[in-house]
């Protein structure tokens, strides 16, 4: 690693810890213990803003939100495969026998994906490129181990585990779905929660935590209505950046191509799994992710669950890690169903209005809420900005984990006043910060670090004219807006509605 590489990252992790973003490993009074983070104040603004990001988009979509329990007795991992399967590959080093994930361990060193290389490939792998052990630059152990992902517990003498996923646990109620719907699929649900595994040696912050937080809708679909998805008609000529498992192996770029496209060349399983890829991609442009930084990757069939009729994933590529998995899509076909059926002794089965009994598909929108909070840190971390000596979180505005800041222009009993005023009118709308330490440019700073969109500063003229200073975090231009305006100027500000330059002719 280069002293100017070490550098950047130094700086970046005294931002995220300094701004109050995130904190960790924790607890950190006792060390830290490897995969548990604390969101702080502005981290977690953040976080709400993602979680609800993807609230409002799955429920514009017709799912319904659940919650289930995070712990369940082991005769359900048991039936999903999770107890048996569910494991990754460790390799040790030779001299500190420290222990890393084998494929993770090459995915950090070059940008490939290493889940579906053999035991063998991965160590000729690590061999040939001469992967050192990142604590102590020595020579791993020629071989292979395994390590349950579960982490297990006992509820009343029962043998039962945290869930690892929220999948499993939302599938669970099917027939209480099915009633609800009037026993009319297709229907979606989803549902946002902890989930927990037993990483090894997890680092990357909160990309790779033991404790996390999952974002997973589930779309139960009957299989012989996949390809007539009435909702695909609306998006079939918007183009997605697929990179198909077959361009990967020649390291072919990603195709920019229609999803129509995508369905003819077969890149694609159905017109239902599409518009899935279609809705999850949205989502990630709706956090306000550069579009050139995501793409779209299809698993080899090696590295794809058996049970699985397609699986593709999101990347997006960050600044410091380079592409990272954010999101899997996957046709689960019946898989789920028919385990849980088989090992409950209970049928999980729809009707069709001829009669006929059938086991339901499941298609998955599977991803985290931690990975785009953390993608959107290190996106719009604005590190140029630290050569003139100030730094600025340069966060798409609606996004952003605070609304506007509030400042009177001195501490001032008429000014605190009025600026208290304007933020009680204001806070009942929008994530309001009041600050008023400091000069005035130190508190604009503040805000800018926080990458708080707008600041409002109550001056003299406030008290007179009965309006205020609004100024863009971006641009440093100011406009002056009637108190009575403040609300619909910023409603339509960070909806998107308007720029900044025309706000001030709108309030004039």
């Amino acid at each position: 690693m280069s002293k100017e590489k070490s550098e950047e990252e130094k700086n970046f992790l005294s931002f995220i810890q300094e701004s109050g973003l995130i904190w960790g490993p924790s607890p950190e009074i006792y060390g830290g213990l490897a995969g548990f983070y604390t969101y702080g104040p502005i981290g977690k603004l953040l976080k709400n803003k993602v979680e609800n990001s993807v609230r409002s988009i799955f429920n514009n979509f017709n799912f319904r939100e659940i919650e289930g329990p995070t712990i369940m007795p082991d005769i359900v991992w048991q039936a999903s495969g999770h107890l048996e399967t569910f494991k990754d590959r460790l390799i040790r080093c030779q001299k500190c026998k420290s222990i890393f994930r084998a494929d993770k361990l090459i995915e950090e060193n070059e940008d490939i994906s290493a889940d579906a290389f053999s035991d063998d490939q991965i160590l000729k792998f690590i061999a040939n490129k001469k992967i050192k052990c990142p604590s102590c630059n020595s020579n791993f152990e020629n071989k292979i181990e395994k390590q349950s992902l579960m982490m297990k517990t006992q509820v009343a003498g029962h043998e039962a585990s945290l869930r690892p996923e929220t999948a499993t646990v939302t599938y669970l109620p099917f027939l209480r779905y099915y009633n609800f719907y009037r026993k009319k699929l297709p229907f979606g649900v989803f549902q946002i929660g902890k989930a927990y595994r037993n990483e090894i040696s997890p680092r990357q912050s909160v990309l790779r935590g033991r404790e996390f937080t999952q974002a997973e809708g589930q779309i139960f679909i009957d299989p012989q209505l996949k390809n007539s998805w009435p909702e695909y008609e609306k998006v079939k000529k918007e183009k997605l950046p697929f990179w198909h498992y077959k361009d990967q192996e020649k390291n072919s770029s990603i195709s920019v191509i229609s999803i129509e496209e995508a369905l003819k060349k077969k890149y694609v399983s159905s017109q239902a799994y599409a518009w899935c890829l279609w809705l999850a991609h949205t989502q990630f442009l709706e956090f306000g992710i550069p579009k050139d930084h995501i793409r779209l990757r299809q698993h080899h069939p090696e590295e794809k669950a058996f049970y699985a009729e397609d699986a593709w994933d999101i990347e997006i590529k960050l600044n410091n890690y380079g592409w990272t998995e954010v999101c899997g899509v996957h046709d689960r076909t019946d898989y789920d169903l028919k385990q849980h059926s088989k090992f409950s002794k209970v049928d999980l089965k729809a009707q069709r209005e001829n009669g006929e009994y059938f086991v339901p598909h499941v298609l998955e929108i599977a991803f985290g809420t931690d990975r785009p909070t953390y993608a959107l840190i290190d996106l719009f971390y604005d590190k140029k900005s630290i050569e003139e000596g100030k730094t600025t979180f340069k966060i798409p505005y609606h996004m952003a984990p605070i609304d506007c800041s509030i400042f009177p222009l001195m501490k001032k009993p008429d000014l605190v006043e009025l600026a208290k005023k304007v933020k009680q009118s204001l806070q009942k709308e929008f994530i309001i910060d009041y600050d008023e330490s400091g000069s005035i440019g130190k508190r604009y700073l503040r805000s800018a670090t926080q990458g708080t969109p707008y600041a409002i500063t109550i001056d003299y003229d406030s008290l007179e004219k009965k309006d205020v200073t609004l100024r863009d975090r971006d641009t440093e231009k100011q406009i002056r807006v009637p108190i009575e305006k403040i609300n619909e100027v910023l409603k339509k500000l960070l909806s998107l509605e308007i720029e900044f330059v025309k706000a001030g002719k709108l309030v004039k």
